[in-house]
Order: C-alpha cells, then structure tokens, then sequence
C-alpha cells in the first residue's frame, strides 16, 4: 500500500485500509469517522476528523483518483475555489489479499454548507437565489479557466457565506477537463448536463419535502439566463467613439465591481478609426479579495472583501482626522487589522463554531448599523459585539461542521 499525500497533514496511517470504506465505522477508525452532511454520490465517501480538522475519503479506480487529485491541484494553482486534494492511496488489499480500489483524500473546508442544508437552513432566510448566482460565477470562472466540468450539480458543490452571499466550491472534479480555453460548444455541453443534474437536485429536494413544490423546469431556465447573462457581460466586445476612451475605463471597472480583475484587453480600431473595439481578454475572479491580501493578509472571499475595503476607507478617513495628517492606505489597513478587526472577531469559546472570523466581522458591520438605526446615536464595534453575541450569536446552529441528518 502507499499514501501519496502533501506535506501539512496527518499521514492517516492509523486508519484502517485493509477493508472497504463500506465497512469503516467508529470502533475499527479509533473514533476518527464523522457523519457529515455532503450531497448525493456514485462513490461510497467516507469523512474523518484529525484535530479539529475534516478529510473526506472517495473509493474510486486508481488512475482516477490520480487524474482528479492533479485537477484539483491545478484549479486551485488558478486561485480557483476548490476543495483541497490532500492525498490518494493505492494498493489497498483485505487480510486476503483480494485488491481494494484506491481512495481520493481532500479536505473538507471549514464552515462549508451542503445545499441541502441551505434549502433547509435553520435562519429561517431564503438563501435559494443566492445559492443559484453563487453556483453560476463558478460554472462562469471555471469556463473562463478553460475547465470543462462535465458533472456540474448541486451535489458537487459546496457554499461558504460571504457577507450575506455565498460562495461556491468545486468538491468533485471526476468528470472534468482543463484545457488551455473551451469552446462555446463544450461550454453548452456543460451547461445542458447542468440543467438536467440541477433538475434532479431539485426535484429530490420536493419529495424529501425540504423545499415547497416549485415549476422545475422554470427553475433551471433561470440558473442557465443567469449564466448566460453573466458571461455575456464578462466576454462580449463593445464599440466605444474613439474620442471617448474613457468609456473603456469605465466598462473594466464594472468588471471589477462584479469581482473580476481585467488583466489584458483586445482594442481593435474600427469605423475607419473613429471607433474603438474593446474585449476582455484574461479575466479573473477575486478583484477584492486580492486587493485586501495585499493589504492585509487576510484570505477572505469576495464580497467580504469588498466590505472590509470599505470599511477599512472609513478607518482611514477616520484616523486621518484624528491625527490632522494624510494616513497612508497601507498604513490604515494594519491599523484596522490590528485595531479594528482582531479584537472584534473574537467571540466565546463554546460559540466559537457558529460563523467563521470573516462572516462574524461582517455580521457585526450590520449588527452595528442596525443597533445605531435603532438608537438614533453612533454604536461602537465593543458594544455592538457584546450586543450581537447575546442576542444573536447564540441563537445560530454550530457551521464550521454540518453532521448528517439523522
């Protein structure tokens, strides 16, 4: 037998390989097996717990796991969101000697949620829009990456909340393909499978009574619009007056706002010269989150990012009328990591499970706001944050892991 896995994680020696991931169970895994919600699959998954952390183990053909191992490496090289490839193991065998199939290892992202649950969320919120343009960015930025899924569908994916939003996670890349750009046909290819696995989802979630009955058909019309909307705005070409440059400007700054950086555009003259032919060339997804790294260090996703940026705009014009002085952006931006948003996104111990650090910081934004609406008078974040873990808080169920129904 050999264990094929990246430096940073458990060796997963102790587990035990020579039986089928069928047969594991809390005895025979010392305790390390937890039920985890996950969506429906082909394959019989198993997750296990090291400190705290989650792995999830697929039982697939050898080349297999090896092809998706590499995928997934190389999506999340792209800066893609993607579940993390750990390891595989190959040349299991029973005490027999009859061979086992070999077994994909990831790891299960904190705070990550099955649709499942979302359509069933306990916060009483109707997240379903939400979760549809979550999964549409990221059908949009893997086909903009060149990445032919070939198996998209609510099971394969997996959401994070991001300042109200959420965002989307590839967690099964089985079926995929990456290729240096696809064309519009296998991008239509793509989204057909979608409709029709998307179809499916839905319709198991009716008959497990999770979701009201609903026109399905109109359902997943809407997911593919979206996407076709979506990508419309990201890759078509637009003619701008030559005199009039400064709309090329403010067409990639409306790709920014959608989260997506402009790295290279294609400007073709036209009309003889006095117009202007603008594409997006390369794009990528992540506009905000990347700016408040270089700032901060802090990995957040998107839309949180967004809100820290703008937070962190007020904490500088705020230091700077305080010290009579132009502060620095750089400079603020330590200061509201440091002053700001360290002290603020810490929370008790045993409530310490319900929101991880970014969405807490962001629900404390609005907790504020709500509480100074309220009073008519300026809340500050230690009075909000006192607020926020008493009154709601601890009304919120456990996220940072999501175990199986019963």
């Amino acid at each position: 037998m050999e264990i094929r896995a990246r430096r940073g994680h458990p060796d997963f020696l102790d587990l035990p390989w020579q039986l089928p991931l069928l047969e594991w169970d809390v005895d025979n895994t010392d305790g390390r097996l937890v039920r985890m919600a996950h969506g429906v699959s082909r394959h019989v998954v198993r997750f296990v717990q090291y400190e705290g952390r989650v792995y999830a183990l697929k039982s697939t053909e050898e080349a297999v796991a090896h092809r998706e191992y590499d995928l997934l490496r190389g999506l999340a090289e792209s800066r893609l969101p993607v579940v993390e490839a750990v390891g595989v193991v190959t040349g299991r065998t029973t005490p027999d000697g009859e061979p086992l199939g070999a077994v994909l290892v990831t790891r299960y992202l904190d705070f990550a949620l099955p649709y499942r649950y979302l359509f069933g969320n306990p916060t009483g919120m109707d997240l379903r829009p939400r979760l549809v343009d979550a999964g549409v960015v990221l059908l949009a930025r893997l086909h903009l990456e060149g990445f032919f899924w070939g198996d998209c569908s609510l099971n394969n994916i997996l959401f994070r909340r991001d300042a109200g939003a959420l965002m989307a996670y590839l967690v099964d890349a089985e079926t995929g393909e990456h290729h240096p750009s696809i064309s519009d046909t296998m991008r239509e290819h793509d989204l057909e499978i979608a409709r029709i696995n998307i179809a499916g989802d839905l319709t198991d979630l009716m008959a497990s009574g999770r979701i009201p009955e609903i026109d399905v058909v109109d359902a997943v019309d809407d997911v593919v619009d979206r996407y076709r909307a979506l990508w419309e705005e990201l890759t078509r070409a637009e003619e701008f007056p030559s005199s009039e440059r400064h709309l090329i400007e403010g067409r990639i700054r409306r790709l920014e706002d959608l989260g997506f950086d402009v790295s290279e555009v294609s400007l073709q003259p036209t009309r003889g010269g006095s117009a202007i032919r603008m594409r997006p060339v390369l794009l990528e997804e992540g506009h905000h989150a990347r700016e408040l790294e270089r700032l901060t260090g802090l990995q957040v996703q998107e839309n949180q990012a967004r809100r820290f940026l703008a937070d962190i705009t007020s904490w500088q014009a705020y230091l700077s009328q305080e010290e009579g002085r132009d502060v620095p952006r750089g400079v603020a931006a330590a200061r509201w990591l440091e002053e700001v948003y360290a002290p603020h996104t810490v929370v008790p111990p045993e409530l310490a499970d319900r929101l991880e650090p970014a969405e807490l910081f962001h629900e404390l934004l609005e907790h504020r706001w709500f509480l100074s609406e309220q009073r008519g008078a300026h809340v500050n974040n230690d009075e909000a944050l006192a607020d926020y873990v008493s009154s709601v808080l601890g009304t919120r169920p456990p996220e940072r892991i999501v175990v199986e129904d019963d």
